[in-house]
């Protein structure tokens, strides 16, 4: 969209419809037809209003930085998307300025910017009357406006006032749901920006115990609402943010500190002050170190290491301890802390991996050796194989080769995909070696394939034959198309190969490359739903270009008109086809 500077640059019913999609701007130009849109208030070059939907939505469109904002409480304007709320809105507004009566929302539009004079013919008196009477009614203005009292006490500041605005912000009375989330992280939001105010204001000390008594009221809000566009995760940021700020200025006793952050780190709800001895370490110094240090040993003194293999339920008190303790040893800039730490649990591979990187790391590649050799005498067999790309590397760099391709080998024998083959390439590559390590890998993958049997578990109507699309990957990868072309020939292959295969063959084989598109079109259409018809769609269109190009426009008739007739009662599809 190009610069604009106007509301009436930026709101013309041809931008308004390259910004929402079809469906939206049909579905807009309805609700505005319906007079579903009230209370249209402009404001300079922002406009407001309320739309009825399955529920009341608040739109606000307005120019900033030279492009046209739209924002809607509704779930898909919280995605971002121009929805069927602000076109309708947009429409009002367009209606109105050009006089039109389309429906009932076409009324005059209300201006705040001509109320301003009104505003200031009047008294004092009536002006808190009129803003008092409006606060009995709008939740969030009346909180703006008991926020402001509460800095303009007698006493000082309230900070009382403010502890309670957030506690009524992040009251869910039951549980939000999608629908209620966005305005509820508004309301936060709007409770919680003040606090940054009050820390400019010299109130360091407070806005600490504030910021702590958000996290905490933000944590078991969480607990009671579909957060599911993650809205809150940025409150939560902002909120430790503030935190460590306050806390660089105040300098709270920093023992106090330790403990508290201690605290939270173990126990505290989504990964609140997540690393805080690392990052509040200059904050913290060597006593607050030692304290937080003293209470993480006492706890890691009570678990108890985890042999390879052996597994356990999840414990998050362990999860963070383990983390804690980390922390520490890197911020005390010890290696053999650290990986001291790390090896108290060795029940996975990866564990040992984790341990080498260190190792590697510092410079110190014997001991990376040893532990990434360990590891995979611990798991020979299925490991991670990350510990397995690890250890082949380090034999490499030994000139120890045939034992780095006999890792990797093993790999491919596991799991004969691409990515592995990819990977036995990249290896054997390094010794000139691949032409015999291909042919080799390429019998592995062929009788993997043809040695796969029906299960005989009493499942078997749920068992997909295996077909030979690893090896057409393989060879896609390798630009062999025609080979690939013969093996899902013979033995079939996944669909989007058969698309892919489809388009490499195009050129030289259009007949070969129509007879897919269309089969995977019907599939397409079997499957009802508007997406896919849209991609059978497409698929039919590549077919008709092709057969055309042939010369085969009779032969393009009969297929279209057989899928029309096949599938007459899908509408949705029928509609599309007939443009075909």
């Amino acid at each position: 969209m190009a610069t604009v500077s106007t509301l009436a640059q930026a709101l013309t019913r041809r931008r308004i419809q390259q910004l929402a999609s079809g469906a939206s701007f049909q579905r807009g130009e309805v609700y505005f037809d319906e007079g579903r849109v009230r209370s249209l208030v402009v404001r300079g070059d922002a406009l407001t209003a309320t739309v009825s939907g399955t529920e009341d939505y608040s739109v606000r469109l307005a120019v900033e930085d030279g492009a046209l904002q739209h924002r809607c409480s509704c779930p898909v304007g919280t995605d971002g998307e121009f929805c069927k709320h602000g076109v309708a809105v947009a429409l009002a507004w367009l209606a109105a300025a050009q006089g039109e009566t389309a429906g009932e929302a076409a009324s005059p539009v209300v201006k705040l910017d001509d109320v301003r004079p009104l505003l200031l013919t009047q008294d004092k008196e009536t002006l808190a009357t009129w803003l008092l009477d409006a606060a009995e009614r709008d939740e969030r203005l009346r909180e703006r406006l008991l926020r402001q009292a509460a800095h303009a006490t007698s006493k000082g500041v309230d900070f009382a006032a403010y502890r309670r605005s957030i506690d009524r912000a992040t009251k869910t009375g039951g549980f939000v749901d999608y629908r209620e989330a966005f305005g509820f992280t508004q309301g936060i939001e709007e409770a919680v920006a003040p606090l940054h105010e009050l820390l400019k204001e010299g109130h360091a000390v407070e806005v600490i115990e504030l910021a702590e008594h958000a996290l905490s009221r933000v944590g078991k809000a969480l607990l009671e609402m579909d957060d599911s566009d993650g809205g809150m995760s940025p409150i939560l940021d902002e909120l430790q943010e503030l935190h460590l700020e306050a806390c660089w200025t105040a300098r709270p006793d920093p023992e106090e500190l330790a403990a508290r952050l201690f605290d939270w780190e173990i126990d505290g709800e989504w990964d609140a002050f997540r690393g805080a001895a690392e990052t509040y370490a200059d904050i913290l110094g060597d006593k607050g170190l030692a304290v937080y240090r003293a209470r993480a040993e006492a706890l890691w003194r009570s678990l108890p290491a985890r042999a390879p293999g052996q597994r356990e339920e999840y414990s998050s008190r362990r999860f963070h301890v383990t983390s804690i303790m980390e922390s520490l040893a890197r911020t005390a800039g010890d290696l053999e802390a650290l990986v001291a730490v790390k090896a108290k649990d060795l029940s996975q591979a990866y564990r040992f991996l984790e341990i080498a990187e260190l190792y590697r790391e510092a410079k110190k590649p014997e001991a990376a050796l040893e532990w990434a050799e360990r590891g995979v005498k611990a798991f020979p067999t299925n490991t991670d194989p990350r510990l397995r790309e690890f250890l082949a590397d380090e034999y490499h760099r030994r000139e120890r080769h045939d034992e780095a391709l006999a890792l990797i080998w093993r790999q491919f024998q596991e799991n004969p995909s691409l990515g592995n083959y990819q990977l036995l390439k990249q290896h054997a590559d390094r010794t000139a070696g691949w032409p015999d390590w291909r042919v080799r890998a390429l019998a592995a993958l062929r009788a993997a394939i043809d040695g796969a049997t029906r299960p005989r578990n009493g499942l078997s109507r749920w068992f997909r034959p295996p077909d030979r699309s690893e090896l057409v990957r393989v060879y896609l990868w390798e630009k062999e198309v025609e080979q690939a072309w013969q093996e899902a020939q013979q033995g079939g292959c996944d669909s989007p190969l058969w698309l892919e295969l489809a388009a490499a063959r195009e050129a030289d084989h259009p007949a070969e490359a129509a007879a897919v598109y269309l089969r995977e079109a019907e599939r397409l259409i079997a499957q009802t739903n508007n997406a896919a018809y849209a991609a059978a769609t497409r698929l039919l269109k590549k077919a008709k270009a092709l057969l055309l190009r042939l010369g085969q426009a009779e032969e393009w008739g009969t297929a279209i008109g057989k899928l029309r007739l096949a599938h007459k009662a899908k509408r949705n599809f029928a509609a599309l086809a007939a443009k075909l």
